[in-house]
Protein backbone atom coordinates (compact mmCIF):
# COMPACT_ATOMS: atom_id res chain seq x y z
CA UNK A 1 0.00 0.00 0.00
CA UNK A 2 1.34 3.41 -1.01
CA UNK A 3 2.25 5.76 1.81
CA UNK A 4 -0.34 8.49 2.33
CA UNK A 5 0.71 12.10 1.83
CA UNK A 6 -0.61 14.11 4.78
CA UNK A 7 -0.41 17.91 4.88
CA UNK A 8 -1.67 20.78 7.01
CA UNK A 9 -3.36 23.31 4.75
CA UNK A 10 -6.35 25.54 4.11
CA UNK A 11 -9.43 24.23 2.35
CA UNK A 12 -8.73 26.45 -0.66
CA UNK A 13 -5.17 25.17 -0.87
CA UNK A 14 -6.32 21.55 -0.58
CA UNK A 15 -8.71 22.11 -3.47
CA UNK A 16 -5.89 23.40 -5.69
CA UNK A 17 -3.64 20.44 -4.84
CA UNK A 18 -6.51 18.02 -5.49
CA UNK A 19 -7.21 19.57 -8.90
CA UNK A 20 -3.66 18.86 -10.04
CA UNK A 21 -3.56 15.39 -8.51
CA UNK A 22 -6.85 14.24 -10.04
CA UNK A 23 -5.63 14.95 -13.56
CA UNK A 24 -7.43 18.22 -14.28
CA UNK A 25 -6.64 19.71 -17.68
CA UNK A 26 -7.32 23.34 -16.84
CA UNK A 27 -8.34 25.94 -14.29
CA UNK A 28 -9.75 29.32 -15.29
CA UNK A 29 -10.49 31.80 -12.52
CA UNK A 30 -10.56 35.35 -11.27
CA UNK A 31 -9.48 36.48 -7.78
CA UNK A 32 -12.15 37.19 -5.15
CA UNK A 33 -12.12 36.82 -1.37
CA UNK A 34 -12.44 34.30 0.31
CA UNK A 35 -11.27 31.88 -2.42
CA UNK A 36 -8.24 33.66 -3.90
CA UNK A 37 -5.84 31.08 -2.39
CA UNK A 38 -7.05 28.58 -4.99
CA UNK A 39 -5.47 30.42 -7.91
CA UNK A 40 -2.56 31.60 -5.72
CA UNK A 41 -1.71 28.00 -4.83
CA UNK A 42 -1.98 26.88 -8.46
CA UNK A 43 0.35 29.72 -9.49
CA UNK A 44 2.84 28.63 -6.83
CA UNK A 45 2.69 24.94 -7.80
CA UNK A 46 3.10 25.65 -11.57
CA UNK A 47 1.33 22.48 -12.79
CA UNK A 48 1.90 23.48 -16.42
CA UNK A 49 5.53 22.47 -15.84
CA UNK A 50 4.66 19.05 -14.38
CA UNK A 51 1.31 17.66 -15.53
CA UNK A 52 0.66 20.12 -18.34
CA UNK A 53 -2.42 21.53 -16.60
CA UNK A 54 -3.36 24.97 -17.92
CA UNK A 55 -3.94 27.73 -15.34
CA UNK A 56 -5.33 31.05 -16.54
CA UNK A 57 -6.30 34.16 -14.60
CA UNK A 58 -9.15 35.34 -16.78
CA UNK A 59 -10.21 38.97 -17.20
CA UNK A 60 -13.52 38.31 -15.40
CA UNK A 61 -15.79 35.63 -14.00
CA UNK A 62 -17.82 35.75 -17.22
CA UNK A 63 -14.68 34.93 -19.19
CA UNK A 64 -13.78 32.16 -16.72
CA UNK A 65 -17.02 30.23 -17.07
CA UNK A 66 -16.96 30.51 -20.86
CA UNK A 67 -13.44 29.09 -20.88
CA UNK A 68 -14.80 26.18 -18.81
CA UNK A 69 -17.66 25.84 -21.33
CA UNK A 70 -15.15 25.62 -24.19
CA UNK A 71 -12.75 23.26 -22.45
CA UNK A 72 -15.53 20.97 -21.23
CA UNK A 73 -17.05 20.94 -24.71
CA UNK A 74 -13.76 19.55 -25.98
CA UNK A 75 -13.91 16.75 -23.40
CA UNK A 76 -11.33 18.25 -21.06
CA UNK A 77 -11.53 18.15 -17.25
CA UNK A 78 -11.68 21.88 -16.53
CA UNK A 79 -12.85 23.94 -13.57
CA UNK A 80 -13.25 27.36 -12.06
CA UNK A 81 -13.72 28.78 -8.58
CA UNK A 82 -15.13 31.99 -7.19
CA UNK A 83 -17.17 33.42 -4.33
CA UNK A 84 -20.80 34.42 -4.23
CA UNK A 85 -21.06 37.59 -6.42
CA UNK A 86 -18.53 36.10 -8.82
CA UNK A 87 -20.60 32.92 -9.18
CA UNK A 88 -23.65 35.12 -9.84
CA UNK A 89 -21.81 36.49 -12.87
CA UNK A 90 -21.24 32.93 -14.10
CA UNK A 91 -24.91 31.89 -14.15
CA UNK A 92 -25.44 32.49 -17.88
CA UNK A 93 -22.50 30.25 -18.73
CA UNK A 94 -23.59 27.55 -16.28
CA UNK A 95 -27.05 27.54 -17.88
CA UNK A 96 -25.43 27.21 -21.33
CA UNK A 97 -23.35 24.28 -20.07
CA UNK A 98 -26.42 22.56 -18.62
CA UNK A 99 -28.36 23.07 -21.86
CA UNK A 100 -25.49 21.83 -24.02
CA UNK A 101 -24.70 18.96 -21.60
CA UNK A 102 -21.13 20.09 -21.04
CA UNK A 103 -19.38 18.69 -17.93
CA UNK A 104 -17.32 20.96 -15.74
CA UNK A 105 -16.61 21.82 -12.11
CA UNK A 106 -17.53 25.10 -10.41
CA UNK A 107 -16.46 25.89 -6.84
CA UNK A 108 -18.28 28.51 -4.78
CA UNK A 109 -16.56 29.50 -1.52
CA UNK A 110 -19.55 31.45 -0.23
CA UNK A 111 -19.47 34.89 1.38
CA UNK A 112 -22.25 37.06 2.76
CA UNK A 113 -24.68 38.91 0.51
CA UNK A 114 -26.82 40.06 -1.15
CA UNK A 115 -24.87 42.09 -3.68
CA UNK A 116 -21.22 42.64 -2.85
CA UNK A 117 -22.12 41.92 0.78
CA UNK A 118 -19.19 41.01 2.98
CA UNK A 119 -16.06 38.90 2.70
CA UNK A 120 -17.12 36.91 5.79
CA UNK A 121 -18.56 33.35 5.51
CA UNK A 122 -22.16 32.58 4.58
CA UNK A 123 -24.39 29.83 3.18
CA UNK A 124 -26.82 32.17 1.46
CA UNK A 125 -26.24 30.83 -2.08
CA UNK A 126 -28.17 27.61 -1.39
CA UNK A 127 -31.18 28.66 -3.49
CA UNK A 128 -28.96 29.78 -6.37
CA UNK A 129 -26.99 26.51 -6.38
CA UNK A 130 -29.86 24.05 -5.93
CA UNK A 131 -32.40 25.80 -8.18
CA UNK A 132 -30.13 26.16 -11.18
CA UNK A 133 -29.36 29.86 -10.83
CA UNK A 134 -29.66 30.74 -14.51
CA UNK A 135 -32.58 30.46 -16.94
CA UNK A 136 -34.43 27.31 -17.91
CA UNK A 137 -35.40 23.99 -16.34
CA UNK A 138 -32.06 22.60 -15.21
CA UNK A 139 -30.04 21.50 -12.20
CA UNK A 140 -26.39 21.10 -11.36
CA UNK A 141 -25.02 18.48 -8.98
CA UNK A 142 -24.16 20.26 -5.72
CA UNK A 143 -21.66 18.83 -3.20
CA UNK A 144 -21.32 20.47 0.24
CA UNK A 145 -18.01 19.75 2.03
CA UNK A 146 -17.74 20.22 5.79
CA UNK A 147 -13.98 19.73 6.13
CA UNK A 148 -10.69 20.45 4.39
CA UNK A 149 -10.51 16.72 3.62
CA UNK A 150 -13.80 16.85 1.74
CA UNK A 151 -12.67 19.99 -0.13
CA UNK A 152 -9.91 17.81 -1.53
CA UNK A 153 -11.98 14.65 -2.03
CA UNK A 154 -14.89 16.35 -3.76
CA UNK A 155 -12.77 17.65 -6.65
CA UNK A 156 -12.32 14.20 -8.14
CA UNK A 157 -15.88 13.22 -7.17
CA UNK A 158 -17.23 16.36 -8.83
CA UNK A 159 -15.39 15.62 -12.07
CA UNK A 160 -16.46 11.97 -11.98
CA UNK A 161 -20.15 12.87 -11.63
CA UNK A 162 -19.92 15.69 -14.16
CA UNK A 163 -18.57 13.39 -16.87
CA UNK A 164 -20.76 10.44 -15.90
CA UNK A 165 -23.90 12.49 -16.51
CA UNK A 166 -22.59 15.27 -18.80
CA UNK A 167 -23.67 17.94 -16.32
CA UNK A 168 -22.01 20.83 -14.49
CA UNK A 169 -21.10 19.96 -10.91
CA UNK A 170 -20.61 22.45 -8.10
CA UNK A 171 -18.72 22.31 -4.82
CA UNK A 172 -20.70 24.65 -2.54
CA UNK A 173 -18.28 25.51 0.23
CA UNK A 174 -18.02 28.63 2.38
CA UNK A 175 -15.43 30.98 3.83
CA UNK A 176 -15.07 28.91 7.01
CA UNK A 177 -14.08 25.71 5.19
CA UNK A 178 -12.05 27.58 2.57
CA UNK A 179 -9.95 29.48 5.08
CA UNK A 180 -9.54 27.09 8.01
CA UNK A 181 -6.50 24.83 8.28
CA UNK A 182 -6.74 21.11 8.94
CA UNK A 183 -4.81 17.93 8.35
CA UNK A 184 -5.66 16.50 4.94
CA UNK A 185 -4.73 13.26 3.22
CA UNK A 186 -4.01 14.33 -0.34
CA UNK A 187 -5.63 12.17 -3.02
CA UNK A 188 -3.47 9.84 -5.12
CA UNK A 189 -1.96 11.27 -8.29
CA UNK A 190 -3.83 10.40 -11.49
CA UNK A 191 -2.37 11.28 -14.88
CA UNK A 192 -4.30 13.54 -17.22
CA UNK A 193 -6.24 11.62 -19.84
CA UNK A 194 -4.61 11.19 -23.23
CA UNK A 195 -6.28 12.43 -26.41
CA UNK A 196 -7.06 8.80 -27.26
CA UNK A 197 -8.80 8.32 -23.91
CA UNK A 198 -10.85 11.48 -24.42
CA UNK A 199 -11.91 10.29 -27.88
CA UNK A 200 -12.98 6.95 -26.41
CA UNK A 201 -14.70 8.29 -23.27
CA UNK A 202 -16.25 11.44 -24.77
CA UNK A 203 -17.52 10.60 -28.28
CA UNK A 204 -19.76 13.70 -28.09
CA UNK A 205 -16.83 16.13 -27.62
CA UNK A 206 -15.62 18.62 -30.23
CA UNK A 207 -12.21 17.05 -30.73
CA UNK A 208 -11.94 17.62 -34.48
CA UNK A 209 -13.98 15.71 -37.00
CA UNK A 210 -12.61 12.35 -38.07
CA UNK A 211 -13.66 10.17 -40.96
CA UNK A 212 -16.75 8.08 -40.43
CA UNK A 213 -18.69 10.34 -38.07
CA UNK A 214 -20.85 13.42 -38.30
CA UNK A 215 -19.60 16.71 -36.81
CA UNK A 216 -20.13 17.11 -33.07
CA UNK A 217 -21.94 20.35 -32.21
CA UNK A 218 -21.97 21.84 -28.71
CA UNK A 219 -24.88 24.24 -28.29
CA UNK A 220 -27.87 24.97 -26.07
CA UNK A 221 -29.78 26.64 -28.92
CA UNK A 222 -32.67 24.95 -30.73
CA UNK A 223 -35.18 27.03 -32.71
CA UNK A 224 -37.71 24.23 -33.28
CA UNK A 225 -40.02 24.06 -30.26
CA UNK A 226 -40.86 20.39 -30.66
CA UNK A 227 -37.15 19.50 -30.77
CA UNK A 228 -36.43 21.73 -27.78
CA UNK A 229 -39.17 20.01 -25.81
CA UNK A 230 -37.59 16.63 -26.52
CA UNK A 231 -34.22 17.97 -25.40
CA UNK A 232 -35.79 19.18 -22.14
CA UNK A 233 -37.50 15.83 -21.59
CA UNK A 234 -34.13 14.15 -22.10
CA UNK A 235 -32.61 16.42 -19.44
CA UNK A 236 -35.46 15.70 -17.02
CA UNK A 237 -34.93 11.96 -17.44
CA UNK A 238 -31.24 12.44 -16.71
CA UNK A 239 -32.10 14.41 -13.55
CA UNK A 240 -34.44 11.60 -12.48
CA UNK A 241 -31.58 9.09 -12.75
CA UNK A 242 -29.29 11.38 -10.74
CA UNK A 243 -31.92 11.71 -7.99
CA UNK A 244 -32.24 7.93 -7.98
CA UNK A 245 -28.53 7.10 -7.82
CA UNK A 246 -26.43 9.97 -6.46
CA UNK A 247 -27.95 11.10 -3.15
CA UNK A 248 -25.29 11.38 -0.45
CA UNK A 249 -25.71 12.20 3.25
CA UNK A 250 -24.29 11.48 6.69
CA UNK A 251 -26.00 10.89 10.04
CA UNK A 252 -24.60 11.00 13.56
CA UNK A 253 -26.12 10.25 16.98
CA UNK A 254 -29.45 9.25 15.38
CA UNK A 255 -29.89 5.82 17.02
CA UNK A 256 -31.67 7.19 20.08
CA UNK A 257 -32.42 10.74 18.91
CA UNK A 258 -35.68 12.44 19.87
CA UNK A 259 -34.78 15.61 17.97
CA UNK A 260 -32.78 16.15 14.81
CA UNK A 261 -30.59 18.99 13.54
CA UNK A 262 -30.28 19.20 9.76
CA UNK A 263 -27.23 21.18 8.63
CA UNK A 264 -24.67 21.22 5.82
CA UNK A 265 -21.10 22.43 5.41
CA UNK A 266 -19.56 24.43 8.24
CA UNK A 267 -22.95 24.72 9.99
CA UNK A 268 -22.90 20.92 10.40
CA UNK A 269 -19.53 21.17 12.15
CA UNK A 270 -21.00 23.68 14.60
CA UNK A 271 -24.09 21.48 15.01
CA UNK A 272 -21.91 18.56 16.12
CA UNK A 273 -20.60 20.61 19.05
CA UNK A 274 -24.13 21.81 19.82
CA UNK A 275 -25.34 18.19 19.90
CA UNK A 276 -22.53 17.26 22.29
CA UNK A 277 -23.59 20.11 24.60
CA UNK A 278 -27.30 19.23 24.35
CA UNK A 279 -26.65 15.57 25.14
CA UNK A 280 -24.69 16.67 28.21
CA UNK A 281 -28.03 18.17 29.31
CA UNK A 282 -29.77 14.85 28.50
CA UNK A 283 -31.44 16.20 25.38
CA UNK A 284 -31.24 13.41 22.80
CA UNK A 285 -30.35 15.13 19.53
CA UNK A 286 -28.99 13.68 16.29
CA UNK A 287 -27.44 15.15 13.16
CA UNK A 288 -28.53 14.72 9.55
CA UNK A 289 -26.00 16.23 7.13
CA UNK A 290 -26.91 16.41 3.44
CA UNK A 291 -23.74 16.01 1.38
CA UNK A 292 -25.49 16.40 -1.96
CA UNK A 293 -27.66 19.50 -1.75
CA UNK A 294 -28.88 18.51 -5.18
CA UNK A 295 -30.00 15.81 -5.48
CA UNK A 296 -31.44 16.47 -2.02
CA UNK A 297 -31.92 13.50 0.36
CA UNK A 298 -35.69 14.02 0.51
CA UNK A 299 -36.71 10.41 1.18
CA UNK A 300 -33.97 9.88 3.72
CA UNK A 301 -34.95 12.98 5.72
CA UNK A 302 -38.60 11.91 5.58
CA UNK A 303 -37.67 8.50 7.02
CA UNK A 304 -35.55 10.08 9.77
CA UNK A 305 -38.31 12.57 10.61
CA UNK A 306 -40.70 9.73 11.36
CA UNK A 307 -38.55 8.80 14.38
CA UNK A 308 -38.18 12.23 16.04
CA UNK A 309 -40.36 14.85 17.75
CA UNK A 310 -38.99 17.89 15.95
CA UNK A 311 -36.33 19.18 13.58
CA UNK A 312 -34.06 22.23 13.74
CA UNK A 313 -32.54 23.34 10.43
CA UNK A 314 -29.29 25.19 11.12
CA UNK A 315 -27.78 27.20 8.28
CA UNK A 316 -25.81 30.43 7.91
CA UNK A 317 -28.58 32.28 6.10
CA UNK A 318 -32.14 33.53 6.61
CA UNK A 319 -33.69 30.12 5.91
CA UNK A 320 -33.19 28.38 2.57
CA UNK A 321 -32.56 24.65 3.00
CA UNK A 322 -35.45 24.64 5.48
CA UNK A 323 -37.81 24.80 2.47
CA UNK A 324 -36.48 21.47 1.19
CA UNK A 325 -36.61 19.94 4.67
CA UNK A 326 -40.23 21.02 5.15
CA UNK A 327 -41.15 19.57 1.75
CA UNK A 328 -39.52 16.29 2.77
CA UNK A 329 -41.17 16.18 6.20
CA UNK A 330 -44.56 17.22 4.80
CA UNK A 331 -45.90 18.47 8.14
CA UNK A 332 -45.29 15.26 10.11
CA UNK A 333 -43.25 17.01 12.81
CA UNK A 334 -42.41 20.66 13.61
CA UNK A 335 -39.51 22.09 11.57
CA UNK A 336 -37.82 25.24 12.92
CA UNK A 337 -34.94 27.38 11.68
CA UNK A 338 -31.83 28.80 13.26
CA UNK A 339 -29.36 30.95 11.35
CA UNK A 340 -27.10 33.99 11.45
CA UNK A 341 -26.73 36.57 8.69
CA UNK A 342 -24.22 39.06 7.32
CA UNK A 343 -21.18 36.84 7.74
CA UNK A 344 -21.76 36.04 11.43
CA UNK A 345 -20.85 32.41 12.20
CA UNK A 346 -23.27 30.76 14.68
CA UNK A 347 -22.17 29.64 18.13
CA UNK A 348 -23.07 26.13 19.35
CA UNK A 349 -24.43 27.62 22.60
CA UNK A 350 -26.90 29.70 20.58
CA UNK A 351 -27.95 26.61 18.63
CA UNK A 352 -28.71 24.68 21.82
CA UNK A 353 -30.66 27.64 23.21
CA UNK A 354 -32.83 27.89 20.07
CA UNK A 355 -33.37 24.11 20.08
CA UNK A 356 -34.68 24.26 23.66
CA UNK A 357 -36.81 27.36 23.02
CA UNK A 358 -38.46 26.17 19.81
CA UNK A 359 -38.68 22.38 20.11
CA UNK A 360 -37.82 20.80 23.45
Amino acid sequence: MAEQEVKLMKGNEALAHAAIRCGADGYFGYPITPQTEVIETLAELKPWETTGMVVVQAESEVASINMVYGGGGAGKKVMTSSSSPGVSLMQEGISYMAGAEVPGLIVNVQRGGPGLGTIQPSQSDYFQATRGGGNGDYYVIVLAPNSVQEMADFVDLGFTLAFKYRIPAMILSDGVIGQMMEKVVLPPIKPRRTEEEILRECPWATTGRSKGRKPNVITSLELKSEVMEQRNLHLQEKYRKIRENEVRYETKFMDDAEYMIVAFGSAARIAEKAIEMARAERIKVGLFRPITLWPFPTNEIAAAAAKVKGILVAEINAGQMIDDVRLAVNGKVPVEHYGRLGGIVPEPEEMVKVLKEKLV
